[in-house]
């Protein structure tokens, strides 16, 4: 059998969504002039608030107007390892740590499924010991990092589907696993539910009451 557990980011593990902050962190460093252009970043998340964006579209779009259209690939790794130093050094729950370090010592593969980009959210994985990581591709070509999703968002019904093609590329078939789960957001449920065991971590009100209805396990790291 493949003992597995499986971690959402934003705010299971880390103490705040990255998006945002890698963005901006970016920008400041490599073209600060674009902060000016963070009322237009509000403009396009109100987009997707009126559904006029979906959540890839806004990714896209904020992208574009902090990063450009065009990143050279090595720059976008150099951002992304200096992002994930600063997210390991102050932004990761202790019981996150504790619980990484638990299901490694009790022999489990440990990966990262997440929404976030995997060209930032890898570096912050390795920094934790992941042995995987699952994530929303990003368009590169001609060495550069385009302003544009490869493949499904990572989010929601999207993520199990992601999830499983990781599997199957593993050669791991489902019956021959045990998996476990931790996600703080209702969004997860379709992961949650075909998990072995679930965990709902910093759960926001609507996965508390999800949990309570179907009996997952409720943590509180952020205490």
């Amino acid at each position: 059998m493949h003992a597995i557990a499986i971690y959402d980011l934003d705010k299971t593990i880390t103490y705040a969504p990255t998006w945002t902050s890698f963005l901006v962190s970016s920008a400041r460093r490599e073209m600060p002039w674009r902060l000016a252009l963070l009322p237009l970043a509000g403009v396009a998340t109100l987009g997707y608030a009126l559904k006029r964006l979906d959540r890839g579209g806004l990714k896209a779009a904020t992208q574009r107007l902090m990063l450009g259209n065009a990143w050279p690939e090595a720059r976008a790794a150099a951002a992304a390892a200096r992002f994930a130093d600063g997210v390991v050094a102050t932004g990761v729950y202790a019981g996150a740590r504790a619980a990484i370090a638990a299901d490694r010592a009790a022999g489990r593969r440990i990966v990262l499924a997440t929404a976030s980009y995997a060209f930032y959210a890898g570096a912050i994985a390795e920094r934790l010991g992941f042995d995987d990581v699952i994530g929303t591709g990003v368009t590169s070509d001609g060495g550069r990092v385009r302003a544009r999703i490869a493949g499904e968002n990572c989010y929601g019904p999207a993520k199990l589907r992601m999830i499983e093609a990781w599997m199957a590329e593993q050669g791991i078939a489902r019956e021959d696993a045990t998996i476990r789960f931790y996600s703080d957001h209702v969004s997860d449920a379709p992961t949650l539910e075909w998990a072995d065991e679930a965990f709902a971590v910093n759960a926001h009100a609507p996965l508390r009451v999800m949990a309570a209805l179907r009996g997952w396990t409720v943590v509180d790291w952020e205490r």
